[in-house]
């Protein structure tokens, strides 16, 4: 039996482990795909600094020092229930059950999928799926692209496209309808984009968007360029929607029109931009499907990606033995989903080992890493990402005095 099981192996699994493992504890990681490092494995970027965040190299060194630290990890295993019991948990997977005290799920996160007519044809794809062919299986998805969605995603992912070789013609947004509301409307992008001018090549530009954070949105829209405006040498066209993907046995291009700050469809402004390829991007969305086996309490919050497990800031949930990590509690950087796995892995470590002294004071200096990487954060995937943070821990910690009596962390 394991002291620590965790499932996924991206940043927040393999910092937990490495965590768990330097405290002692005999830790194993548990991951669907056959390569260790998650949505590690896609990034590449260059930070502020001028230094180049390589997702592979990353993921290699922590896969590395897990097993340096005794940690087993196990690819291309799939968990299809989770089970409480006296000793901890039951891990049912495609290799067989596992037998843990402590359980850590560190799912991440998946794309959110924006149907548009024509999005079967052959060279249409999600936006990470490009990100991965070109940045990890090192196959240029094609030559020419349009990118349907503007968002933080679709920004860095066709930033990396251009540094494959990829000319990104436009990144328009999706026709808005009943199911998109939230990402249909200029108003609504412009909410995200505000989030991103410090990307803008240019100096006026990025004075320009810290000058537009403080004012409304819709007169922000009001302003925009009809034609768009270039953020990284790629123009970002949110008056510009796409209607249809036009190709028949591979992609030709994309049919869009111009649309009013409501969304409303301007007539008589129809027209193709040939592509042979299209990326979707529709964001992306906590992975909590495991989470929802349990009694795990859940809370929708926009700000962190759709419905994620209620949980403290030292990752426990309200469900004895059961922690969460990483993209799972809501979406952000890599960099706050590996701090945020070092604050479990040292919990975990503090509830098995009961050194309290030693283990508050690693615990505190671990929350003050993912409190720095948050706001260091190069791009923020919603805005008022911290504040929403603060409200879940404070609604864990009045249920946790609720409850407290009925809760075991042995």
């Amino acid at each position: 039996m394991w002291n620590l099981l965790i499932v996924g192996a991206g940043p927040a699994g393999l910092n937990a482990a490495i965590a768990a493992a330097g405290e002692g504890l005999k830790v194993k990681i548990i991951d669907e795909f056959n390569r260790i490092g998650g949505r590690l494995l896609g990034q590449l970027h260059q930070e502020p600094n001028g230094e180049w965040w390589n997702g592979i190299d990353v993921a290699n060194r922590l896969h590395e020092k897990a097993i340096t630290l005794g940690v087993k990890i196990e690819s291309g295993v799939s968990v299809y229930d989770l089970e409480q019991s006296e000793f901890g948990w039951k891990v049912y997977t495609s290799e067989g059950m596992e037998k843990t005290e402590k359980l850590l799920l560190a799912t991440g996160a998946t794309e959110v999928p924006t149907p548009i007519p024509g999005w079967t044809i052959p060279g249409v794809m999600s936006i990470g799926a490009a990100q991965v062919m070109g940045n990890v299986h090192r196959v240029k998805p094609g030559n020419t692209c349009v990118i349907i969605g503007a968002n933080v995603l679709s920004i860095a992912i066709a930033n990396e496209l251009r540094l494959c070789g990829v000319e990104v013609k436009e990144i328009v947004i999706s026709q808005p309808n009943s199911s998109l509301t939230h990402s249909g409307t200029p108003e609504k992008v412009m909410e995200s984009l505000l989030q991103l001018t410090h990307l803008a090549p240019s100096v006026l530009l990025r004075q320009a968007g810290r000058v537009a954070k403080y004012i409304h949105p819709s007169l922000a829209v009001k302003f925009y360029p009809k034609n768009g405006m270039n953020i990284l040498d790629i123009p970002i066209k949110i008056k510009t929607a796409a209607t249809e993907i036009i190709g028949d046995k591979k992609v030709k291009g994309v049919k869009t029109v111009n649309i009013r700050s409501n969304g409303e469809i301007i007539p008589n402004t129809e027209r193709i931009t040939e592509a042979d390829f299209v990326c979707i991007a529709g964001g992306l969305a906590p992975l909590p499907e495991l989470a929802a086996l349990t009694s795990c309490e859940f809370k929708f919050v926009h700000e962190l990606g759709g419905h994620i497990p209620l949980h403290s800031e030292r990752m426990e949930t309200n469900e004895p033995n059961l922690f969460v990590a990483g993209n799972i509690t809501g979406v952000e950087s890599a960099k706050v989903a590996m701090a945020q796995g070092t604050v479990a892995g040292l919990t975990i470590a503090s509830e098995i080992k009961g050194n309290k002294k030693h283990s508050d004071s690693a615990i505190e200096e671990a929350l003050l890493t993912v409190r720095k990487e948050r706001e260091e954060a190069l791009i923020q995937f919603q805005p008022n990402i911290a504040r929403a943070r603060e409200l879940i821990y404070q609604q864990f910690e009045l249920d946790w005095k609720a409850e407290s009596p009925k809760r075991s962390i042995s």
